[in-house]
């Protein structure tokens, strides 16, 4: 099988009071924040809805959302991308439940990939 996206994986944005924010989507629309309980889930499986604060680093502060896009064959798609001319984050993240990376699409805004592991 070829390397592909196959799903979104999460929607980060940036927020003035992530905590406040975060009970708001739990208690208006049932949207469980990460690391709060059973996570959200849809027909995809698990999408996380994050707000962070308004002056975190994880993205750059110039993009108010990062996408988070669920892919398969991780190392595969950075190749091809590279081969592409694809800005790719050289730093990579492993957890038990996946494999990040991140690259830049052609507006320079960041965007992480997501591997789960199988079965997670």
């Amino acid at each position: 099988m070829s390397a592909q996206v196959i799903g979104i994986g999460g929607i980060f944005f940036r927020s003035h009071n992530p905590d406040a924010l975060a009970d708001w989507y739990r208690e208006h629309l049932g949207i469980t924040p990460p690391g709060a309980g059973k996570p959200w889930e849809s027909a995809q499986g698990v999408v996380v809805l994050a707000p962070f604060q308004s002056d975190s680093d994880y993205f750059p502060t110039t993009q108010s959302v990062m996408l988070n896009f669920r892919v398969r064959h991780l190392d595969q798609l950075l190749d091809d991308l590279k081969r592409k001319g694809v800005r790719v984050d050289p730093k990579r993240q492993s957890e038990e439940y996946g494999s990040f990376a991140w690259i830049y699409d052609c507006e320079d805004n960041k965007i992480e990939l997501w591997e789960p592991v199988e079965n997670a």
